[in-house]
């Protein structure tokens, strides 16, 4: 012993610090607290979970969240160093279950352990979304009709990929309250009920873009809460009159549509195999679309024309070849017929 050796003043023995040696200061310090219980508010309809006052989408199982719950009863001193939590659950009742758990670290470089146990509950409480859906809550409807026409099967289809895909992607980013109430087939389009306006929007948007036409909103006021007005909106979607793939006749031409912009079409000359453009007041009459092409074999083929044989009456009907054509006997062609005659449409 030196000059300069210090003295532990609670047990006498000899410390490299001044005050308490570290095993004195470790007894006299609680290195770390356990609360008695915590408790977990769940969604038993979907799943999700609430922390403060926000649900949160999850879709872990109760055997992996039990772990986490548990720990963040426990408290540890701020010079405890390199802590470890080891957690074991045993499920009492559905709604109780007992943690316990087994702490280690270091404090003031000293191996420290402990346990504590704590009770966990599992609360139950209805979310914001379920329960709007089950009080049947909605902000809009998205109607999606057609100009002067039906909208076609595929157009149906393609618009409510469109708005389950923009329903998936919202709900991914956090956006829980925008969601699809219900949605229709009616005899005139789609009816789409929706959650809330930004989703209207993202879907209204979506349809356009694939489609084309436009959209128009119609706001309308029923009711009133906390001072702010609530409205609903209905989402017009008009898709144009024409649609991509549709075979049309022009100007004695038939050409195929392949976009449609404002009162123009962009088309195909299925004679020249061109690009141009013609005004939507320049089509004579719809012939079909090319989704609803028929397969015809190709029976002859020279430099000049080729038969085709017609499905339907089993008769060679022959027909010059087109410039874009690169036709060989024994291939397959798509024909639409407009009245007797058959057109060669890819």
């Amino acid at each position: 012993m030196s000059i300069r050796d210090f003295f532990c003043p609670k047990c006498g023995k000899t410390s490299n610090q001044e005050g308490l040696c570290n095993h004195c200061r470790i007894g006299n310090t609680p290195w770390y607290a356990c609360d008695h219980r915590v408790k977990s508010t769940h969604c038993p309809s979907c799943g999700a979970i609430k922390q403060v006052n926000t649900w949160t989408d999850t879709d872990r199982e109760r055997a992996v969240l039990a772990p986490e719950l548990a720990k963040t009863a426990v408290h540890f001193h701020p010079d405890v160093r390199k802590p470890s939590m080891v957690v074991k659950v045993h499920d009492n009742t559905l709604n109780r279950s007992t943690a316990t758990i087994t702490l280690k670290g270091l404090l003031y470089n000293t191996p420290v352990e402990g346990t504590c146990t704590v009770e966990l509950i599992w609360h139950k409480e209805q979310c914001d979304r379920c329960n709007r859906i089950s009080g049947s809550y909605y902000e809009g409807n998205v109607q999606v009709r057609a100009d002067g026409r039906l909208p076609s099967t595929y157009e149906l289809q393609v618009s409510a990929g469109i708005a389950q895909a923009v329903e998936d992607s919202l709900q991914a980013g956090g956006e829980r309250l925008s969601f699809i109430v219900d949605m229709n087939q009616t005899r005139e389009g789609l009816d789409i009920t929706i959650g809330s306006q930004h989703i209207g929007t993202l879907i209204s948007q979506g349809i356009i873009a694939q489609l084309g036409g436009r959209f128009t909103t119609h706001p309308k006021l029923v009711g009133e809460k906390k001072g702010r007005q609530l409205y609903r909106i209905t989402y017009s979607v008009r898709l144009p009159r024409y649609q991509k793939e549709d075979i049309v006749l022009t100007r004695g031409r038939y050409v195929e549509v392949l976009r449609v912009e404002s009162s123009h079409l962009k088309v195909l000359d299925l004679t020249e195999g061109i690009q141009r453009s013609v005004r939507e007041d320049d089509v004579e009459r719809l012939i079909g679309n090319l989704r609803d092409a028929e397969s015809a074999l190709v029976v002859f083929a020279d430099d000049h024309s080729i038969g085709i044989l017609d499905p339907e009456t089993c008769q060679t009907k022959e027909f010059r070849k087109l410039k874009w054509q690169d036709t060989k006997a024994g291939q397959h062609v798509l024909i639409l017929r407009d009245g007797d005659q058959l057109i060669m449409v890819g």
